[in-house]
């Protein structure tokens, strides 16, 4: 593909791509993506609880809905514009679809073949994909071994650190497995063109895709589900609703944006290798479950992968050899 295609394909633009590769993450780019880790592991926390009650195409809509109005009041309390993701709202309907709209409804329909255990290790190749799908679509971030040693690592740790639960899985039904990869790429692809609206305040960005997510899915809800699916929610599953959209969505969302503007698509991508991780200490923490060895050992592994692809210790090893 010649520079002139990449730059008018619709994922790559002047916005998205200068010259510059991104280097090494700094450290506040790692806090980041502990944090958005953390925030996007408590999400399976909230949604268990939501779930048993709320129909889960209903509860995406609120999920995107509530966050977006959270950030629409944040948006005029700091006075800040929305002009520039209206000016933009093809883009950002673009974003809202190929990063919420299609990848929840095809975790959804495979999950409904799919354990828990599966569906993760399927969802961690997300940076697998987004590595091809950058190299493909973008002048500064190319494909390295260093990328791909590290990424396949962080998968395999991922396997590992999911142990025996998901074996049972491994016979379901090849289409839910693919609806799982399948939003796996979309993510990748979403990660890609989100670098568009690198210029854009990250809250803009966040406020327009989710603003858009749920125009989307509004019809769609009232079409599949109706309005009856929200009759009888108790207090404890609105508290989940409002910590899963506050939290795992608007806040989520800021610092996703601001990842990708700092650290490239790529290293972004990377929080599907630690969410599962952040997943698993919460529940360690704050529900009393147990961690296996295997669990440990998975942890291991997602972190050399992760070690691999930031490159600086081993370059530093280098340097101190000659």
């Amino acid at each position: 593909m010649s520079d002139q295609q990449k730059h008018t394909d619709g994922f790559a633009d002047s916005d998205a791509n200068d010259s510059r590769p991104p280097g090494p993450m700094s450290l506040i780019a790692w806090l980041q993506l502990l944090a958005l880790g953390v925030v996007w592991g408590a999400s399976f926390f909230f949604a268990r609880v939501a779930v048993i009650e709320i129909p889960p195409l209903t509860l995406v809509l609120f999920r995107v809905g509530i966050a977006a109005v959270a950030l629409h009041i944040y948006l005029v309390v700091c006075r800040i514009s929305f002009m520039p993701a209206i000016r933009r709202a093809g883009p950002y309907l673009v974003l809202a679809t190929i990063n919420n709209v299609i990848p929840f409804s095809l975790i959804f329909v495979g999950q409904t073949e799919l354990g828990a255990g599966l569906a993760a290790i399927l969802n961690a190749t997300t940076p697998f994909w987004t590595v091809f799908v950058a190299n493909w679509l973008t002048d500064d971030e190319r494909i390295s071994l260093a990328k791909i040693v590290g990424v396949s690592a962080g998968i395999a740790g991922t396997a590992v650190m999911i142990g025996p639960g998901f074996l049972a899985d491994l016979g379901a039904p090849i289409w839910a497995k693919l609806a799982i990869v399948g939003a796996a790429i979309s993510y990748a692809f979403a990660v890609i063109y989100a670098k568009r609206f690198k210029k854009v305040e990250p809250v803009v960005t966040a406020t327009g895709q989710l603003t858009a997510s749920t125009v989307i899915m509004l019809p769609l809800v009232f079409v599949i589900d109706g309005v009856a699916a929200i009759s009888g929610i108790s207090i404890p599953v609105w508290a989940s609703v409002l910590a899963l959209a506050l939290v795992s969505t608007a806040l989520a969302y800021i610092l996703y944006f601001t990842l990708i503007a700092n650290a490239g698509a790529t290293n972004a991508s990377l929080v599907t290798l630690v969410v599962p991780v952040s997943a698993i200490l919460l529940g360690a923490l704050f529900l009393g479950e147990r961690l296996e060895l295997y669990e440990f050992a998975g942890m291991v592994l997602i972190t050399l992968g992760l070690i691999v692809i930031d490159g600086r210790l081993f370059a530093r090893r280098r340097i101190n050899s000659r």
